[in-house]
Order: structure tokens, then sequence, then C-alpha cells
């Protein structure tokens, strides 16, 4: 499929000031697993933004339960273009959540890692690539996993020693990007263990509600989206 240049948000403001509209695409925390009051961050976002009192801007969830980096780079173009509502129009913006799944081992704690640290990264690399060639993108990381609960569906072993290394290789190459990057996993692991643990739900994987309302003010809180919700589009000028 054929790619566009991507114009910044000051451009996009400029030449037809509308409200933007985002996709968001990521796993199964983009669509919300294990929020039944909230739909997750995303979904509670695209709430607030559509509130009659203080309208916001357009928001499309296309989190996939069990996405890999490879699943959302294989999807990315496809949904995007099928996204902007109206004929021969395409989003202005890109949200991408992905990496907790790769990061996973098979079997047992030492096995092999679900995508291969090596092959994530060159994945990672053509998602960001891709993705910059459509429109602005930015990337909100993972969540810290609670460890005890390990293993996930008697299958996959979650760790922040193989968390870490995968959300910093995804740090560094929004990084070479230039593509803002919300670091969750520092953030939340900044707030101690104990904190950590009271905010994931009881499969040690997913946030539980008052981890889906931390992870929305988080994302709210963060220079790019707060400066979105106050219509200041010019931040990736």
């Amino acid at each position: 499929m054929q790619t566009l240049a991507a114009p910044t948000f000051q451009a996009l403001h400029q030449a037809n000031p509308h409200p933007l509209k985002l996709v968001v695409l990521g796993d199964s925390i983009v669509y919300g697993f294990g929020d039944p009051e909230g739909g997750g961050w995303v979904e509670r976002l695209r709430r607030r933004w559509m509130s009659p009192d203080s309208p916001g801007h357009v928001l499309y969830n296309l989190g996939v339960r069990g996405d890999g980096v490879r699943q959302v780079s294989q999807r990315l173009e496809n949904e995007f273009r099928h996204r902007g509502e109206l004929r021969n129009r395409v989003p202005d913006a890109i949200i991408l959540s992905v990496g907790v799944n790769d990061s996973a081992r098979l079997r047992r704690p030492n096995g092999n890692n679900f995508t291969e640290f090596d092959v994530y990264k060159g994945e990672l690399a053509n998602l960001l690539e891709q993705a910059s060639r459509l429109c602005p993108v930015l990337f909100v990381g993972m969540v810290p996993v609670n460890e005890t609960k390990m293993p996930f569906l008697d299958c996959f072993y979650y760790s922040h020693a193989d968390q870490y290394r995968y959300k910093e290789a995804t740090r560094l190459a929004c990084q070479k990007k230039q593509i803002p990057y919300l670091d969750i996993f520092e953030l939340w692991q900044q707030r101690g263990e104990n904190w950590c643990r009271q905010h994931v739900c009881e499969d040690g994987l997913h946030p539980n509600v008052a981890g889906y309302q931390t992870l929305l003010q988080d994302v709210l809180n963060w220079e790019p989206i707060a400066q979105l919700s106050a219509g200041k589009l010019a931040y990736l000028a």
C-alpha cells in the first residue's frame, strides 16, 4: 500500500481545524481487559473526550488481546486507512502500545521469549517506520507485571527483567525516530512494589480498575496528551 508523508499536528490544524481523529493500536491493555467498570484507559479517554461540556478528539480503540509487535505491524495500515470517518480521509495520529506479550517466556521461566529480542527490535523498527510515514505517532509503554502470579495461563512467564529489556529497546527506538514515549514501566515502579501489586489484577498481567484509572491519569498528565486535550497541536511540529 502507498504511504503518506506525515504532516505535523500544527500543519493539520492550520489546514483543517477539526477535532482530531486518533487510532490506538496495541494489545489487551489497549483493549482494556481487567476493567469492567471503565473499559480501560483508552475507553476512559474516549468517554472523556465525548463529553458535550468539553468535546475533544475522536478516538478509536484498536487493541487486540494477545497481539505482539508483528501482529500490530501487519494490521496497522489497513486499520489506519479505514478509520478516517469521511471519504478520502485518514486519521490524524496514531498511538501505539505493544511489547509486553513479546517479552513473555514460553513454558518455563528461562524458556524462549515469545518474540526473540533481536527479532523484536527489527519488527519494532519496521512498525515505527511504517507508522511514522502515515502520520504523527505517540507510544505508551507497558505496565509492570506481578511476578508472583506467574505463569499466566499456565504457560507464559513474564518478568520485570525481560520487561525492562524490551521497554528499553522500545524507548530507544522511539527516541531515534523522535517519537514521544511514555515510560509507564518506570513510572509505576517508582511508586513501589506494593503499590504496583494493588493496581494489577489477580492474573498478574492486566491493570485492575484502579490501575486503569491511574493509567488514564498518567496518560493525561503526559505533555503530548495534555497539549492535545488543551487543543494545542504544535508539539510535534
